[in-house]
């Protein structure tokens, strides 16, 4: 049995596109699409309607239940969440997916999904991980944490998402892995990875993908569909982790917060030069 498993496509259609012809290649026979399918990147409405097209399960990342929130006009959310003109990105997004009428399929989707064969080990995936979708596999996470992650979810194996960094870790009989995202990385290659599943003399055996697909056209859609116009600063912050292919939003809010500094475009230059200068922020020759 082989089962892939893909995540953070984040409104990147020529990404998508380019893993789908991949696992079609690979002929598995389950694909679980493990959240966080829209919001970031232009094409969001297109990546919904492609993924309509498969018969992949898909699982509630926390970008897809922030389009639902951001129309709900949700109480979890501040009133200046919504005011704030540096948010206006994920307006964007969340009114696109709500004129295509997307916005309803979020409410639908559950937390986690299972993979029980008989005889083999137990999958368990969520986007994060089982008891937060914003808690992401990673080394950061302690062996703590894991304990009782796995202790309130038992499974024998953990597949998340989230922080768009593939990860195989193991602690104690148990194996983490993280599949990496299909749309914006975070580890410096910009292609497109996810992670396949192969169940193989009774275990699995993890295959992490990494698949070149249409950048510039992904780029270019930012512009075309008038996001980066329309968008505000974080539309421009998104366009900076595509094309580098790292996390820039959450450094330059910190970055913010620990400077005193307004969420400005004047800003947004002093933090990208500060990363320039130190070599810290290099567009990936791959």
């Amino acid at each position: 049995m082989r089962v892939a498993i893909l995540a953070d496509i984040h409104g990147n259609l020529q990404a998508l596109e380019a893993v789908l012809e991949d696992v079609a290649r690979l002929a598995v026979d389950r694909m679980v699409v493990n959240g966080d399918m829209v919001n970031r990147g232009p094409n969001n409405p297109a990546v919904m309607a492609r993924l309509a097209q498969t018969e992949a399960t898909m699982t509630l990342g926390n970008h897809d239940d922030l389009m639902t929130k951001w129309v709900d006009r949700d109480p979890d959310l501040p009133p200046s969440f919504f005011e704030d003109p540096f948010w206006e990105g994920i307006g964007w997004c969340a009114r696109q997916l709500q004129r295509a009428g997307w916005v309803d399929a979020f409410r639908r989707l559950p937390m986690t999904y299972r993979v029980d064969q008989v005889g083999a080990p137990s999958v368990l995936i969520s986007h994060g991980s089982p008891r937060h979708y914003r808690e992401g596999y990673g080394s950061f996470l302690s062996d703590e944490d894991f304990s009782e992650i796995t202790e309130m979810h038992p499974a024998d194996i953990l597949v998340g998402s989230h922080t768009h960094r593939p990860m195989e870790r193991t602690w104690g009989r148990y194996r983490i892995l993280n599949t990496g995202a299909v749309g914006f990385p975070f580890n410096g290659d910009p292609r497109a990875q996810y992670l396949v599943l192969t169940l193989k003399g009774g275990g699995w055996r993890a295959d992490f993908r990494f698949v070149d697909y249409d950048r510039k056209g992904a780029l270019k859609a930012f512009q075309e569909l008038a996001y980066l116009e329309e968008g505000g600063l974080s539309a421009t912050i998104f366009f900076e982790e595509m094309l580098y292919a790292r996390s820039l939003l959450v450094p330059f809010l910190m970055w913010c917060e620990e400077w005193r500094r307004p969420r400005t475009e004047e800003s947004w230059v002093s933090f990208k030069a500060s990363l320039l200068e130190r070599s810290q922020l290099v567009e990936p020759t791959v």
